[in-house]
């Protein structure tokens, strides 16, 4: 008996091991979705050496639109838009800056909140050290240094963090004034993180990348170049400056971009936006669009009097945002669906319908998610119809579970409605209503 329980009790510690073993297999698993970085050349690589190219989008300064740094709008923009990496730019002499009368601790707890948010989603995530009224970086250098000494020992084991230490020189101030500045944080932040990619800004609002190719950073790995641009102010010429830098070999990131001009506020320019895009790509550059916020400026994603942080809708949207998501999905000839809205009638046999389509009811039952909708259609032609089609597309893989008062069916993430016999035909200026649908999805949609 005695063996016997000696045994059992070896057996049972061997199995506990194994338990273990799994899940600390699986943990790591799961936290290293996330390729760890490099620079080789002028292109960004990953674990394997394959190029690897960022596509994100930047908050505005976090100190006055702390809100948009949440789990559910991260998700939301890898998820639906394609993003994989987040910005986090934190304002360092504005009003509430960092360096001037802003809360330290808060903003750093904002920036920690933001890393983890972009972590849990499996998304790189960029430390913004955003200067910009104060033009010279080397004026608040001691601040920036602790910074970058708390910030690089917290995530030095993390291999999704990349740090921009300088986000636009500008004013009187010259390449050597800004390499001194980033050989010394460098410095600092190599001494806790080896690895990390590390952003330098560059002169003249960083557009000087020319300046940086001349003379740059030696000593370190893992630097590249800032290079910003407006795609409304800056056309080719900047492009050029841009590729003579890149025959170089100068390893460039574009931090952050906008379609409209450079005040943040002025027209958009689609082609020159779309032209920028293209020589991004060809390049396999990596690019940061400014910004994720609700404030009234053309470069913002949404809309200003859209109080959401998470959930939206193509109504939620500007101009400038259905670009970006048109762009980052490819889907040049739809925007996302709204579900409160008109729906465009894709086949249908008279121009002149109309259609509703609103969510009545949604839940979640398990990992699934339901949602049951109401439509409504009009005619608002000058003649009776005899019969209708509509197709109603979504941006998620959804499922039909149940369906009443017309003939519905599949086509990949497209559902299409064909008239029953009994409501096939709608007089002019008449409506037709109680066409209905409950379909379900793994992941959220639109509300």
């Amino acid at each position: 008996m005695k063996y016997k329980n000696i045994l059992l009790s070896f057996f049972t510690i061997i199995l506990y091991c194994f338990i273990i073993c799994i899940s600390c297999y699986a943990s790591q698993n799961t936290a290293n979705t996330i390729s760890a970085l490099s620079v080789k050349g002028n292109q960004i690589v990953d674990e394997n050496g394959a190029p690897i190219q960022l596509k994100g989008i930047s908050t505005h300064g976090i100190a006055w639109f702390p809100d948009y740094i949440n789990e559910y709008c991260f998700k939301e923009l890898k998820q639906k838009w394609g993003i994989n990496v987040i910005r986090i730019a934190m304002y360092t002499a504005e009003s509430g800056g960092y360096c001037t009368d802003g809360n330290k601790e808060y903003l750093k707890n904002l920036v920690k909140k933001g890393v983890d948010c972009a972590t849990k989603c499996d998304m790189y995530v960029i430390i913004d050290w955003h200067i910009l009224s104060d033009g010279n970086p080397n004026t608040y250098i001691e601040e920036s240094k602790a910074f970058f000494d708390e910030m690089s020992k917290k995530y030095c084991n993390q291999k999704n963090i990349i740090y921009e230490i300088c986000n636009e020189p500008n004013g009187n101030i010259s390449w050597n004034d800004i390499k001194q500045y980033a050989e010394q944080i460098i410095t600092v932040i190599r001494k806790n993180d080896p690895n990390n990619i590390i952003l330098v800004g560059t002169p003249n609002w960083s557009q000087s990348v020319d300046k940086a190719a001349e003379n740059r950073i030696k000593d370190f790995n893992n630097i590249m170049y800032t290079l910003h641009f407006y795609a409304a102010t800056h056309k080719q010429e900047l492009r050029n400056t841009m590729k003579n830098a890149l025959e170089q070999c100068l390893p460039i990131f574009v931090s952050e971009y906008g379609i409209c001009d450079a005040s943040g506020t002025g027209q958009i320019d689609i082609q020159q936006s779309n032209e920028w895009i293209q020589f991004l790509n060809q390049n396999h550059i990596s690019y940061v669009m400014w910004n994720i916020s609700n404030k009234a400026e053309s470069s913002a994603i949404l809309k200003s009097d859209c109080k959401k942080t998470s959930g939206f809708t193509q109504n939620d949207i500007t101009d400038t945002g259905i670009w970006l998501y048109e762009m980052l999905t490819n889907t040049y000839t739809s925007h996302i669906p709204d579900t409160s809205q008109n729906i465009q009638n894709i086949n249908n046999v008279s121009n002149d319908l109309q259609v509703h389509m609103n969510m009545i009811n949604h839940w979640q039952q398990y990992t699934k998610y339901y949602y049951q909708y109401d439509i409504t259609i009009i005619n608002n032609g000058k003649n009776k119809i005899n019969n209708w089609n509509i197709s109603i597309p979504f941006d998620s893989t959804i499922t039909l579970i149940n369906s009443w008062n017309g003939i519905f069916t599949m086509n990949q993430n497209q559902i299409n409605i064909h008239s029953m016999d009994y409501n096939a035909q709608i007089e002019k200026g008449q409506s037709i209503t109680n066409i209905g649908m409950i379909i379900s999805s793994d992941t959220k949609i639109y509300q």
